[in-house]
């Protein structure tokens, strides 16, 4: 009985012991990181773009984005992989090589008017559909205007219209 008792508080120990030797190379990975703070914005780099349900090639493949350009939100970093979230809150694992620092931008809610300028007074210079992606140009500072490019037509857009842009974030 004794001998039973002695294997089984050794058994424990190896256990106890040689837990964070399997959970070490995850930890350090996940500390491979960017640097870059999160959450941030990026866009999709290629017109279709696997969206997985973990951070590598063994994991599934949850969706497949097919817009180039679109813009996402960086929520963590693993060793090159990124987790995004899309404008609709789907989350899941893309490779690094898959995502831009191109600033792009996603009409949402309804349609919306682009401005001369930053008034919403100003003359409209076009009137985008609902989905359309475009080009962040500038959010110079927290009026809530961002200076955007949609097929060669330049204007300024309100934050609140436009998904791709923080709510403090500052764009030169």
């Amino acid at each position: 009985m004794a001998f039973l008792r002695i294997y089984i508080f050794v058994c424990l120990v190896l256990v106890f012991v040689s837990v964070p030797v399997f959970y070490a190379p995850y930890s350090l990975a996940a500390s491979k990181g960017t640097g870059l703070p999160l959450p941030r914005f990026v866009s999709l780099r290629a017109g279709e773009v696997n969206l997985r349900t973990g951070p590598g090639v063994q994991y599934p493949v949850d969706w497949v984005y097919l817009r180039l350009n679109l813009p996402v939100q960086i929520i963590a970093e693993y060793d090159t992989w990124r987790k995004i979230r899309d404008w609709r809150g789907t989350q899941g694992w893309v490779h690094q090589s898959m995502v831009s620092g191109l600033r792009t931008f996603i009409i949402i809610g309804k349609k919306r008017t682009i401005r001369h300028r930053s008034d919403s007074k100003s003359p409209p210079i076009a009137i985008i559909e609902v989905g359309a992606i475009g080009r962040l140009l500038s959010c110079l500072d927290l009026s809530g205007w961002c200076k955007v490019d949609v097929n060669s037509k330049k204007g300024w857009l309100r934050r609140v219209e436009l998904w791709g842009v923080l709510k403090d974030e500052i764009i030169k």
